[in-house]
């Protein structure tokens, strides 16, 4: 080999090793969401898009079937992170509640608490539905499997001495049950998430008769003495389109990863979510977006944190 070929071969290998030691140092970091019609989805967005550093991580909100979905593909491999409610993350991590009988998920861990997630009971206007009680015999979408509202909704049924088959029970996401409801094709369906959802909001804005019916009485009050991650909650009048105040019970939601996942990445994105940029997003970008404060994110913490997002509590002072 010549001098001058020899020189082009190195080049040439130099570039390509040069080539594979940025794409092996770029962090792909997967956020598991929920339906595109829900919060989760629009939220997930503005956190990826939030943390994201180009040459360094890039970040996705991924589609999922929610908190169930969002947990198994954390333990799995198949996201780096993923939100999910607080009751489902502590079930997860103590091997109770939808997850008995199954392995404790002893490496899942906190990143941030986010955001309430209201429980929504959306009724079609005529369907004689103002309370739970009222589901009886009725044509009800539960949510999908994998989904933290499905174990929720399961509760709150079962407060009232209803299981699944007391009720002409479905399985769909919001926007399909909200279509089928438009449609003639449902009374109720069940949907947990910071309001407004897309979904409903859409479906309040159609001209479509809908009601939200009030999660409470003695029933909800012995169902949180029992299960103390529900907590009363509001849903403020003309948060949705003709839909006046509603008092309901919620969850928190909070965004959780693997402890297997490096110290120094995941501190570099719970810092990225708490800047000065990322605060002019998420407060103009959705509703909650402004419950996602440093201060938020340490409450209700059922499961440990990560260690990169304690270091930088520790260092932001909200944790000792």
């Amino acid at each position: 080999m010549s001098l001058k070929t020899w020189i082009k071969a190195l080049a040439v290998t130099l570039v390509v090793a040069g080539s594979v030691g940025q794409a092996q140092a770029q962090q792909f970091f997967r956020i598991g969401t929920g339906g595109t019609a829900g919060t989760y989805y629009p939220v997930g967005g503005m956190i990826a898009n939030a943390v994201s550093q180009p040459g360094k991580l890039i970040a996705t909100a991924v589609a999922s079937n929610g908190s169930v979905a969002n947990i198994n593909g954390i333990l799995g491999g198949s996201l780096e992170a993923g939100f999910t409610q607080s009751d489902v993350a502590y079930w997860a991590s103590t091997g109770t509640g939808t997850f008995e009988g199954k392995p404790k998920a002893e490496d899942l861990r906190l990143i941030a608490t986010l955001y309430p997630e209201s429980i929504h009971l959306v009724a079609r206007k005529g369907a004689g539905i103002k309370s739970v009680a009222d589901l009886r015999g009725k044509r009800v979408s539960m949510d999908e499997p994998g989904s933290g509202t499905l174990v929720d909704v399961r509760l709150i049924l079962g407060a009232f001495g209803m299981t699944d088959k007391d009720i002409k029970a479905e399985y769909l996401k919001p926007n399909q049950a909200g279509d089928k409801m438009r449609d003639g094709g449902l009374d109720a369906f069940f949907f947990v998430g910071g309001a407004p959802a897309g979904a409903i909001a859409e479906l309040a804005s159609s001209g479509e008769g809908i009601e939200l019916v009030p999660i409470v009485g003695p029933e909800i009050d012995k169902l949180r003495s029992q299960q103390e991650f529900f907590t009363p909650d509001t849903i403020a009048a003309g948060t949705y389109q003709g839909v006046g105040e509603v008092n309901t019970i919620s969850v928190n939601a909070q965004l959780v990863t693997s402890a297997k996942q490096p110290e120094e990445v995941v501190y570099e994105v719970t810092k990225a979510l708490y800047n000065d940029e990322t605060r002019k997003m998420l407060d103009n970008g959705h509703a909650k977006g402004k419950f996602i404060t440093r201060e938020n994110a340490v409450k209700g913490a059922s499961i440990p944190f990560h260690p990169g997002a304690e270091k930088f509590y520790k260092e932001a002072g909200l944790l000792k």
